[in-house]
């Protein structure tokens, strides 16, 4: 499947390698015959020949040295000085040959390690010459020592390389057996010769030893002649019916039968040594003759080996030259013409169609044919695929036009829906507000609350669309907002806000162009927080300020991400796509990235201690600052709330929660339906501080008598202080003292005259906040107007 995947260029660059090995494998299987053929004449040149008369003197010394001790002469004899002589320079001879760098190219391991097994025997033959002068030792250890020395000529031969050629292989072997047979002959004359010097008959050992050696030489010599080819097989009938050999066969009869008792022997001396080296003679002439008929018969398998080379390797190599050159050639003007149309369509779709889509997201109009020419190819098969590009760019670019315009008549739907879904829910916003003021019962405000609560959350997700759309959402501020209420407005978009922990934020203000994005992105991250951990844990919000900026961290105690999800969604943040219709698994990351997109923000997610996952979210340098320690007039947009709350230890959602949590902690009558949700804040209008005139008037000191009736200030768990009613009301005005319990006091004594009265603090404050915003839009909607 890889090869089939591959490129034209690797395709052809195999197909040429292919061929070519095919060539080698063809030239190297012809050439391996002439390399054996020239093997053969070095091996034959460094071994065989220099061997041959070697091995002839080898038998000469053997056949003196027996009748040297069977004579039981001192002192040797100038005959045997003569010979040893002559077998040492032939011995010099055949080392010298054997040890040329030619032969150790051409003979095989097997080979060169019986050669040096044959040069060891040979180094091995002055000891047994020593031995034998010193009379040391006898005929049967001399014998053995000689035939040891022979008997390595012949394993070496046997290592010689065949022909590839089976029947002059076979042939071959014939003639070397043939040559064998003629070594246990020649053992045959030494052993008579040493009983002929030494007199008398043969002794037991001398009788076994002839025996054998003649069978063997029997056998051989048969088993031999059995192989011969048809052409050397007349030759060696007539050596063996000549009368030398007849007569010789008839001696070795009379010896064997003749008892080893020491008589006389039936053979005289001189018959035996006459009849055995004409034998010999005979028979090594015979098998030289046979060797030169097979070398005449090697000649032209050697011319036909030339020839099939020529053939193969020459005319081989020229067609495959002209392969290799036609490949090149036509994988070229291939390439070529691939190259152009691959730059062509890289061309449309790097650049054209991106220009062209682009192009009519503005609203231009584009002509389809000038935006793609038609490429030029010729009549060819690429010219084909030329011409089927041509009607592929073509569409693609219509088609992508039509994609385009669709692409931007689905963002202007978004942006319409959301538009109108945020209109009729600042309606439904402003419904709710009447309705709460108007209401005076606790059940029906706390469910008017809960109403208020989705309609907020309905907002962001109106505003959701608009970024998805491409467009910017219309809530922005032209003052700073502390980052604390930034905070607790995304608070107030999210459902599950009672798990929600804020910790504290410093005193840092966030930019005014930025608070409405960054409300919009934290409530995103928040929800999803709670969403994606169990019902029973809470999800902690802290912030601080770092080297780079502001950091607010978005932590969960749920099951966390997989690394591989972490990864991707971190990405997707980072590096946010184009939105598609098709992409809507994660919408929520596609919004926060674009948010965090649009004022540099860093958003990362990572994998939390507890097992949940923490969001890190870095705001640059430049959307915040530091809160200046006495403000005289705090950011407009703000929500209403007493200076308590913003000195809190651990400040909540914002005046409402604060006023809910201390109704949720006084004891009702009966049970009755779970608490009703914060009335949101406004936001991301969270109540802005009192302006210095309203500022100064709840400021001015009580009489004294005032300030001694009013009772002690009361703090929940929390740190926040618990209202009490007509707590602050100058001693004539109150109806009754204050009704703050004492913590020994029993909850269930509350009357419902004093949860009454506790709701409408709760009403009262709810609608100074919702007036208090409603003019502030107004004058910032005056103003940008």
């Amino acid at each position: 499947m890889r090869f089939r995947n591959a490129s034209v260029r690797a395709k052809v660059t195999a197909l040429i390698v292919s061929l070519t090995l095919l060539w080698a494998f063809a030239a190297w299987v012809t050439l391996r015959e002439g390399v054996n053929l020239l093997w053969a004449a070095t091996v034959n040149a460094g071994v065989v020949d220099p061997s041959e008369p070697l091995l002839v003197e080898i038998q000469r010394e053997r056949r003196l040295t027996m009748v040297h001790l069977g004579a039981g002469s001192r002192a040797t004899d100038k005959t045997l000085r003569d010979q040893r002589a002559r077998t040492d320079a032939a011995s010099g001879e055949f080392v010298t040959a054997s040890e040329g760098g030619t032969l150790q190219l051409a003979a095989d391991d097997l080979l060169l390690r019986r050669v040096a097994e044959v040069r060891t025997q040979l180094a091995r033959l002055a000891a047994t010459r020593k031995a034998v002068d010193a009379g040391q030792s006898d005929l049967t250890d001399a014998t053995k020592a000689y035939d040891a020395v022979v008997d390595s000529f012949y394993r070496m031969y046997d290592s010689v390389a065949e022909f590839d050629d089976k029947q002059v292989s076979k042939d071959g072997r014939a003639l070397a057996q043939m040559h064998h047979a003629r070594e246990f002959l020649a053992r045959e004359d030494a052993i008579m010769a040493g009983v002929f010097a030494r007199g008398g008959g043969f002794t037991e050992e001398d009788h076994a030893q002839f025996a054998e050696t003649a069978g063997v030489f029997r056998f051989m010599l048969s088993d031999a002649m059995s192989k011969l080819p048809d052409s050397d097989r007349p030759a060696f009938d007539a050596w063996a019916r000549s009368q030398p050999v007849q007569r010789l066969q008839v001696l070795e009869t009379q010896l064997i039968r003749h008892q080893a008792n020491g008589e006389p022997l039936p053979v005289s001396a001189e018959e035996w040594r006459r009849t055995a080296e004409t034998t010999l003679t005979t028979l090594q002439s015979t098998t030289l003759e046979a060797g030169d008929r097979l070398l005449d018969r090697i000649v032209p398998v050697a011319i036909g080996v030339i020839v099939r080379l020529v053939l193969a390797g020459g005319l081989g190599l020229l067609a495959v030259i002209a392969s290799i050159v036609l490949s090149i050639t036509t994988t070229r003007q291939l390439l070529a013409q691939l190259k152009k149309l691959r730059d062509a369509a890289h061309e449309l779709s790097d650049e054209r169609l991106p220009g062209v889509v682009d192009r009519i997201g503005h609203g231009e109009v584009v002509d389809v044919e000038k935006e793609a020419p038609a490429l030029e190819f010729g009549d060819n098969e690429i010219g084909q695929v030329g011409e089927a590009f041509n009607t592929v760019q073509r569409t693609a670019i219509a088609v992508a036009a039509e994609q385009a315009e669709l692409r931007r008549s689905i963002r202007d739907i978004l942006l319409s829906l959301a538009r109108r879904t945020q209109g009729l829910v600042h309606r439904q916003l402003t419904v709710l507000d009447v309705m709460e003021r108007r209401e005076t019962d606790p059940e029906e405000l706390k469910e008017l609350f809960r109403l208020d609560h989705l309609a907020i959350r309905m907002r962001r997700n109106a505003e959701n669309l608009i970024v998805l759309s491409g467009s910017s959402p219309a809530r922005t501020w032209r003052r700073s907002v502390p980052m604390v209420d930034v905070v607790r407005g995304a608070l107030a978009e999210v459902e599950d806000y009672t798990r929600v922990t804020i910790m504290p934020m410093g005193d840092v203000v966030l930019v005014g162009r930025a608070v409405g994005d960054v409300i919009h992105l934290l409530a995103e991250l928040i929800e999803n927080a709670v969403s994606f951990s169990p019902p029973y844990t809470n999800v902690q919000v802290s912030g601080q300020l770092v080297a780079n900026g502001y950091v607010v961290e978005i932590e969960d105690r749920g099951l966390g991400m997989k690394p591989e999800d972490l990864a991707e969604a971190n990405a997707r943040i980072a590096d946010p796509p184009e939105f598609r219709i098709s992409g809507t698994a994660r919408l929520g990351l596609y919004v926060v990235s674009r948010l965090a997109e649009r004022h540099d923000i860093q958003v990362v997610l990572k994998p939390s201690p507890y097992g949940g996952t923490t969001v890190v979210v870095l705001l640059p340098q430049e959307l915040v600052e530091l809160q200046p320690e006495q403000p005289d007039e705090e950011p407009a947009g703000l929500p209403r709330r007493p200076t308590a709350v913003a000195t809190a230890a651990r400040p909540q959602v914002g005046e409402n929660v604060r006023l809910l949590k201390v109704a949720q902690q006084r004891p009702a009558p009966a049970p009755s339906a779970p608490p009703a949700p914060p009335k949101p804040m406004p936001v991301p209008m969270p109540m802005p501080a009192p302006g210095p005139a309203e500022a100064r008037e709840p400021e001015q000191e009580p009489p004294a008598q005032a300030r001694q009736d009013r009772p002690p200030a009361e703090f929940t768990p929390h740190g926040l202080p618990l209202r009490v009613p007509q707590a602050n009301l100058a001693p004539a005005l109150r109806d009754e003292p204050a009704t703050q319990p004492e913590p020994e006091e029993d909850d269930d004594e509350r009357s419902p005259e004093e949860i009454r009265a506790m709701m409408g603090s709760l009403q009262t404050g709810t609608r100074l906040g919702r007036s208090e915003a409603a003019r502030l839009m107004d004058e910032q909607s005056g103003g940008e107007a």
